[in-house]
């Protein structure tokens, strides 16, 4: 046999045969976002790059107008598997179910969360000579609430909706872009607080110059009124710390906050599932690289699958895959400090505080 038929019979193998080790083709997924200018289509990308891709699973990232719109689209379109949403959107469809919007109800009951991420906080901003310095005080305000469509606009309403039981007055609602809002409130005074949403430390505020507590204040949320307790039910309690705005702001100021939430459907069937199974594995394992690598916001991810307000519900398979895996990656730590514990030495006893002495917990 010639050199020359081996080569073929060769090729004609090779042809026939596919290479053993051959990469199976990627598992498309989309994810919708929100604008091109915001935070969530850069957490997307970062989801794409160091979670996907070592998961097999090409992500392509889609942008949007935001958390109402993201839920329609991950019903509807075909390929879109996940989404980022504001944490308080399954509240927003709940409400127009309750009030007899029965697609409301078809298109939120199915949805399912795949992990918390960080807070963005809410800036109840008013006239710095407005009579009112409360968030409860808002009632019956002309309120500038974000452009229509935005998670700001849905989380203005939904909050409405929840401190005062009772939706927020179409007169009264104004769709304004941020840095409208702002205008309207001190330039022709139509709107009386401004609703922005927004990881602190914020640009738009950032750049304000010390002159700007002569026209703005940021409202606080007062824990004694009632209202703040009905937003407590879906809002986490955060604070605008002076140190994030030291040109203008002269104090902290206690707020509200809504949490950022990576979230998929209850889907069944078994390739869609096996995809989003791998991407969770990835999720845990590459969560390092999304920290040291990613947006800085990934800095405030805690890899963890807390306790859920009323509604939501974590994604089964997914959630057995990160509970299981983050307990193979805590249990290392727990391990070390408990060698650490008996080997290492106690630290010495410090001196109490006057404050201690006082409160009776002095353990010196």
């Amino acid at each position: 046999m010639t050199v020359r038929s081996i080569l073929a019979g060769l090729l004609m193998l090779a042809a026939i045969v596919p290479p053993a080790l051959a990469a199976p083709p990627a598992t498309p997924f989309k994810i919708v976002t929100a604008s091109r200018a915001g935070t969530y289509i850069q957490i997307g990308n970062d989801l794409a790059k160091w979670v996907a891709a070592p998961a097999g699973i090409e992500l392509e990232v889609l942008e949007s107008k935001g958390s109402a719109e993201n839920v329609q689209r991950m019903r509807f379109e075909p390929g879109v598997r996940m989404a980022l949403v504001q944490s308080d959107v399954y509240q927003a469809f709940l409400d127009e179910a309750k009030a007899g919007n029965a697609e409301a109800g078809n298109i939120i009951r199915p949805l399912r969360l795949i992990m918390p991420l960080y807070d963005e906080e809410i800036y109840f901003v008013a006239r710095a000579d407005a009579p009112i310095n409360a968030i409860h005080e808002i009632k019956d305000k002309r309120i500038g609430v974000g452009p229509i469509g935005s998670g700001t606009a849905l989380t203005s309403r939904t909050l409405y909706q929840m401190m005062f039981g009772e939706t927020l007055p179409t007169a009264n609602a104004h769709y304004l872009s941020n840095e409208e809002a702002l205008a309207k409130l001190t330039v022709d005074k139509s709107i009386d607080v401004a609703i922005i949403v927004a990881g602190q430390p914020a640009k738009l505020f950032a750049d304000m110059k010390p002159e700007a507590r002569k026209y703005i204040k940021i409202l606080k949320l007062d824990d004694a009124a009632p209202e703040s307790a009905r937003a407590k039910k879906t809002y986490f309690p955060a604070t605008l710390r002076a140190q994030s705005y030291p040109t203008w702001l002269a104090g902290d100021v206690p707020t509200l906050s809504v949490r950022a939430y990576l979230v998929t459907y209850d889907y069944g069937l078994h390739s869609t599932v096996d995809g989003l199974n791998r991407f969770a594995e990835s999720l845990c394992a590459n969560f390092d690289q999304l920290q040291a690598n990613g947006h800085p916001k990934w800095k405030q991810v805690r890899l963890e699958l807390p306790a859920l307000s009323q509604g939501w519900r974590y994604f089964a398979p997914m959630e057995r895959r990160l509970r299981k895996c983050i307990a193979a990656r805590q249990a290392p730590e727990r391990a070390g400090a408990a060698a650490g514990t008996s080997t290492r030495p106690q630290p010495a006893a410090r001196a109490c505080t006057e404050q201690e002495k006082v409160l009776g917990i002095c353990k010196g």
